[in-house]
């Protein structure tokens, strides 16, 4: 989410300006949404990032993410 402030920041928008995201989660083992408990965890950082009512979202689990990453944010923004 930082890494996604500062390339906002250097496209000269914020976080408002996002419209939309897409999650993908990395655990092969462990899916974080199949537990409430952990939605309630993704949506509360994810609230700390986007006014209010944030952006569209869809969440996925996938295998795996390129370089072994657990999480990969896409995201669309207005200029």
């Amino acid at each position: 989410m930082k890494n996604m402030g500062e390339i906002l920041k250097v496209s000269g928008v914020s976080y408002s300006s996002v419209v939309k995201t897409t999650i993908m989660y990395s655990f092969p083992t462990l899916c974080l949404l199949a537990d409430l408990n952990d939605l309630k965890k993704v949506n509360q950082i994810y609230g700390k990032y986007f006014p209010s009512p944030p952006p569209a979202r869809s969440t996925y689990q996938v295998a795996a993410l390129p370089l072994n990453a657990k999480v990969e944010i896409e995201s669309i923004a207005i200029l």
